[in-house]
């Protein structure tokens, strides 16, 4: 690929600088932080100019292995592997912690090649011996992200992966998933408005504690503070959007539920972080390998993906930004 000169942006320190690898084709600008895990920091129209990823609560800062993401910028597009939730694990070669929202996300990502429409990056994991590479590719108005992740140990090696993008909304936006989707699962939910964790809620609507009917697809406002984490069995379909009424876009994400097999949601309007000043007004559709965000309990139920020594997986996601007229 041909060669492009590194941009950077301000960090929280006075001296310090991020690089940023930009991708741009005229319909879509990316931008990509390397150091701070390889980061999507912005996904923006060029032709507005309108930004579609939440943006940071923090200042950008340099990452600490096993900070909670909590005390991060909690902004973008980050990867969660091999867990989301922190965790303790048992491997060949004993326990194992497992930081909050996974190693890749703390770690700074080597780039291997880059074009203006194209990045390649990798990073090895700490907690286990895992290399995760990824490489985004801007086409019209999708950009393809393909990932590949291999074990680097003697041992075989379990995970889960999430994608963990943070895409801004508006109240009135709203969750497209396909009629195929008529159920989801909860993983946790603020004040436990929507059950416990493993409770089964019908969709769109679906009925809270105090009998009020509320529609899920429906972006509320940040003063609502709430907060769900849901998951959904993959639609065979292979998609699920976003429709942002201002923008008159339709933010979609494409994949193979047969490598994707759980859809996961991420729905926060003002409800996370709980001790924070600024706080999200976000959804994320998360395309996952598990029903659930903690590596050592899906190992227990056996939904664990599992590499063995030297051995490679790999998948892939699309993203699309169409026009709703």
């Amino acid at each position: 690929m041909e060669k492009v000169e590194p941009r950077s942006v301000e960090s929280n320190e006075s001296s310090g600088r991020i690089e940023q690898a930009v991708l741009e084709n005229g319909v879509l600008r990316v931008t990509v932080l390397p150091s701070l895990g390889g980061k999507i920091a912005s996904i923006q129209i060029v032709s507005s100019g309108e930004e579609l990823l939440q943006q940071p609560l923090r200042p950008y800062a340099p990452r600490v292995p096993y900070m909670r993401f909590d005390e991060s910028d909690a902004s973008g597009w980050d990867e969660c592997l091999p867990s989301v939730a922190a965790c303790e694990v048992q491997t060949a070669s004993g326990k194992v912690s497992v930081p909050d929202h996974g190693d890749f996300w703390q770690v700074p990502w080597q780039t291997l090649s880059r074009s203006g429409t194209e990045l390649e990056m990798s990073a090895d994991g700490f907690s286990l011996r895992l290399r995760f590479s990824k490489t985004l590719r801007l086409d019209g108005d999708c950009l393809h992200v393909a990932y590949r992740i291999q074990n680097l140990s003697k041992e075989s090696v379990e995970y889960i992966w999430s994608a963990h993008p943070l895409f801004a909304v508006e109240p009135g936006d709203r969750i497209l998933l396909p009629d195929s989707v008529r159920e989801v699962t909860v993983e946790g939910t603020a004040e436990n408005r929507l059950g416990r964790r493993g409770a089964k809620q019908p969709w769109p609507e679906t009925k809270l504690a105090n009998q009020e009917i509320i529609d899920l697809s429906v972006a509320g406002r940040i003063t609502d503070r709430t907060g769900d984490k849901l998951f959904a069995q993959s639609p065979q379909e292979g998609w699920c959007a976003i429709e942002r009424k201002r923008l008159k876009c339709r933010i979609e994400l494409h994949f193979d539920p047969k490598d994707l097999p759980v859809l996961g949601l991420w729905i926060c309007y003002g409800g996370w972080p709980e001790g924070g000043v600024n706080r999200q007004q976000c959804v994320a559709p998360e395309p996952c390998t598990a029903m659930g965000d903690s590596l050592a309990t899906v190992m227990t139920q056996g939904g664990a993906r599992k590499l063995e020594p030297q051995a490679q997986d790999h998948w892939a996601l699309e993203l699309r930004v169409g026009s709703v007229l």
